[in-house]
């Protein structure tokens, strides 16, 4: 199997380093529509059946392996299969956006404590009239309003924008926009700030991030901002549906390589683990 080429000089730099010296490189993945295909239940995203075998034979010959997601690292973990699996000692999730971190090598947890504005919100969502198929999902340190069941998503979704908005100021919390959701979670921490503050941590050589939606921006920014400054070279993946969706373009119109979905994430981290392998 065959790495698909960059069509980008700074991804192919990237994609050059990790494969010159993957001891020191870094994959990081984003989970929902990454690693796991986007579904109407989230309780039902379980990772690519593909995903588990890929990354067993690619974290042994890297640094690490960081699943960077929004939802709490246990539910990713399970989600993911990732807890006992063998070859997978050197996997990291981050979740809560890198508010929580669970280390595979372990099986600790870290997670702080609630962010109060977390608590009071919770109390007055059950107060907000939804649109019919609109849920909330809570997620412990965060709170997510999901419109993907309603009638017409998309407009379900402009309709709750303003009054979580307000929501979100009046409790001193963030909105971070995703796939017919919207997340209310505390501020100062978002994939950038937990990526970069990774990668210092684990000295990485070169990094590669895969990403789906909005809330993968910030990682971007991050992964660009460390090649502007010739800090660490790297790859930005973009995990692309068919559907090609107006959020998915954003990171896609970025992106160093484009691959189909959860599908081609797969492929091209089994393509790296054959590659490093021989």
């Amino acid at each position: 199997m065959s790495i698909p080429e960059p069509r980008t000089t700074a991804g192919a730099a990237g994609l050059a380093a990790l494969l010159e010296e993957p001891a020191r490189a870094v994959v990081a993945l984003d989970f929902d529509g990454t690693l796991a295909p986007i579904v109407a239940n989230p309780e039902r995203a379980y990772a690519h059946p593909g995903a588990v075998d890929a990354l067993a034979r690619l974290a042994p010959r890297l640094a690490a392996v960081l699943v960077l997601t929004g939802r709490p690292a246990e539910t990713a973990v399970r989600l993911g299969g990732f807890a006992g699996a063998t070859g997978l000692d050197r996997l990291i999730v981050l979740g809560h956006y890198g508010l929580e971190r669970w280390d595979a090598a372990t099986g600790a947890l870290r997670a702080p404590e609630e962010h109060p504005g977390v608590t009071a919100l919770r109390a007055q969502l059950v107060e907000l009239p939804l649109p019919e198929g609109a849920r909330i999902e809570d997620k412990g340190h965060s709170l997510a309003v999901h419109t993907r069941r309603a009638a017409d998503p998309a407009a379900a979704l402009a309709a709750l924008d303003a009054p979580l908005r307000a929501l979100a100021d009046r409790n001193g919390l963030a909105v971070e926009p995703g796939r017919m959701v919207l997340e209310l979670r505390p501020p100062g921490m978002d994939k950038g700030v937990a990526l970069t503050s990774a990668l210092r941590e684990l000295d990485a050589g070169s990094v590669l991030f895969a990403g789906d939606d909005l809330g993968d921006l910030a990682a971007y920014a991050a992964v660009e901002e460390l090649r502007a400054d010739a800090a660490l070279p790297g790859l930005l993946v973009c995990s692309a549906p068919a559907t090609g969706e107006a959020r998915v373009a954003a990171l896609a119109d970025r992106a160093d390589l484009v691959v189909p979905g959860p599908d081609g994430v797969v492929a091209l981290l089994t393509a790296l683990a054959e590659q490093l392998e021989r």
